[in-house]
């Protein structure tokens, strides 16, 4: 594929980024806009691999040596039709996918792998820029209904797929716009808002009914869901965070990670109004939480995942006088380890254009106390050193003897990912099962619940963008067959692919 001798004369070069102190003064995307020529040159390094492990490493099954070779070839159209047959929303995986596609690029074994990320991204540009992204509406109308819960990747991608079917679908979102954590949990420096505003416009022409601001099970009730559609695919996500319970949790200044960014994200959309508590399905017209800003204070981020990440990004951007992101868990290797062999997702240290902007980091660190003033503010952490042994069949934590200290701290952000979905409310009134983690239980993507599916965070656990579209598509064909006797004309994925758990982080 490409030019056979392109990984030879070519070097990796991905998206290039913005000026550091220059990006830091505002929320615009990092990411400069595609080169068209280093688009091709990169295109070019795609091999004949025979087999191309890229596919495996893609839970969307993206054909991806088709489309590089398209590019290359600078058939445009032909990559768009590709990239487009398998992937809903190539314009968020293109920049907020970590790539695992890449992490199983035969070239990586030995050189650094195809950036087909970029060209992802690349692609879904140029095909906004040139009008091919047009409407698609379906030709005929099955007269079945179906209500679609939740509208992040999951739920949109469920909803565009259905749609194309030709059933009618009405997408239900609590918050105020569209998007769920893609909206809210995504700052805008990493996807401009614009860029789902764009997409939603084509849905809509294409016939999906959006209803914002409805909160299904409390405005709508769930006896009137079953109803009154033929089929509810429920796409809420994992949305409870995970708790610290330590001394002083109650202090001012200690808030979960989702807080602060869907509070930045409002306030990057000049949307000061309602806002979505994700927590607890709360809404109301002004910050539930009061005003969170970093400005003047030290930061520290409990989490080393990428919302942890954000978290220091805008601490950044907001003028916090320190920021510092801790883990518990080991530093990751420099390089690839040994647990984590190619084609497989690398153990690695990753360091994002946040951590490039400021950032102090640490590892093995617990977090023991946050302590405060007179006032019930925040002004400290009191932290330990810990090791990691392995007894009795599995790693224990030990705390390092004499390592304790305070740090000073104004602000701590909880970034340690999210434990399930809301089960009060929607969920608990339908009677869904759950399974050991409290997630939705299913089986082919169908409920306990008769006519009720479940797809994304809520029904496999925290995970990737990617994956989240991935559950949507999936979902939709299970949809249409149950609603169709058995029959779907829906795309299932080009190939058979690895689900691997450590995806799930």
């Amino acid at each position: 594929m490409g030019k056979p001798t392109g990984f030879l004369e070519f070097e990796r070069k991905a998206s290039q980024k913005r000026n550091v102190e220059e990006r830091k003064k505002d929320y615009k995307e990092v990411e400069l806009p595609f080169d068209n020529n280093q688009s091709l040159n990169q295109a070019a390094r795609c091999m004949d691999c025979g087999i191309p492990f890229c596919h495996s490493g893609c839970p969307l099954g993206n054909i991806i040596p088709e489309f590089n070779d398209a590019v290359y070839e600078e058939n445009w159209k032909m990559a768009y039709d590709l990239l487009s047959s398998t992937n809903n929303f190539p314009e968020f995986t293109g920049r907020i996918c970590p790539a695992p596609c890449e992490s199983s690029c035969v070239l990586g074994i030995n050189k650094p792998a195809v950036a087909i990320e970029y060209i992802e991204k690349s692609i879904i540009e140029k095909a906004f820029q040139e009008g091919w992204v047009l409407p698609n509406k379906p030709k005929v109308r099955t007269g079945k209904t179906i209500a679609v819960v939740g509208s992040g990747p999951a739920g949109m991608a469920a909803a565009a797929q259905l749609n194309k079917a030709g059933h009618t679908v009405t997408l239900f979102e609590r918050a105020d716009q569209i998007g769920g954590l893609v909206r809210y949990g995504i700052p805008d420096f990493k996807l401009n808002k614009e860029i789902i505003d764009r997409r939603i416009s084509v849905m809509a022409e294409e016939g999906v009914v959006f209803k914002t601001n409805c909160n299904v099970g409390v405005d709508i009730k769930a006896k009137e869901i079953l109803r009154d559609f033929d089929a509810i695919v429920l796409t809420g996500g994992s949305t409870l965070p995970r708790d610290l319970d330590i001394p002083g949790r109650q202090l001012n200044g200690v808030h979960f990670a989702m807080e602060f960014l869907s509070q930045q994200n409002k306030r990057v959309a000049d949307k000061r109004g309602v806002i979505v508590d994700f927590e607890n399905d709360h809404t109301g017209s002004v910050y539930p939480y009061g005003e969170i800003l970093a400005t003047g204070k030290n930061v520290v981020v409990i989490g080393g995942g990428d919302t942890g990440s954000d978290c220091v990004g805008t601490s950044n951007r907001q003028g916090a006088k320190s920021v510092s992101q801790i883990e518990i868990m080991d530093k990751p290797p420099l390089e690839r380890d040994d647990s984590t062999p190619w084609p497989m997702w690398p153990m690695q240290l990753r360091t994002s254009t946040s951590h490039e902007e400021g950032c102090d980091r640490d590892w093995n660190i617990n977090t023991k106390a946050f302590i405060g003033d007179e006032n019930g503010n925040l002004k400290a952490l009191r932290l330990v050193k810990v090791e990691w042994k392995f007894e009795n069949g599995r790693f224990q934590m030990v705390e390092v003897e004499g390592s304790e200290k305070e740090i000073p701290c104004e602000l701590a952000l909880l970034a340690a990912g999210f434990v399930h979905p809301q089960q009060e409310g929607l969920l608990n009134d339908l009677g869904v099962e759950y399974d050991g983690r409290g997630n939705v239980a299913s089986k082919d993507y169908k409920t306990s619940v008769e006519k009720v599916f479940a797809a994304g965070d809520m029904r496999r656990g925290q995970s990737l963008v990617v994956w989240a579209i991935s559950e949507g598509r999936e979902a939709a064909r299970k949809v249409d067959e149950y609603l169709m006797n058995g029959v779907s004309y829906l795309e299932s994925k080009s190939v058979s692919m690895i689900s691997p758990e450590y995806l799930s982080v």
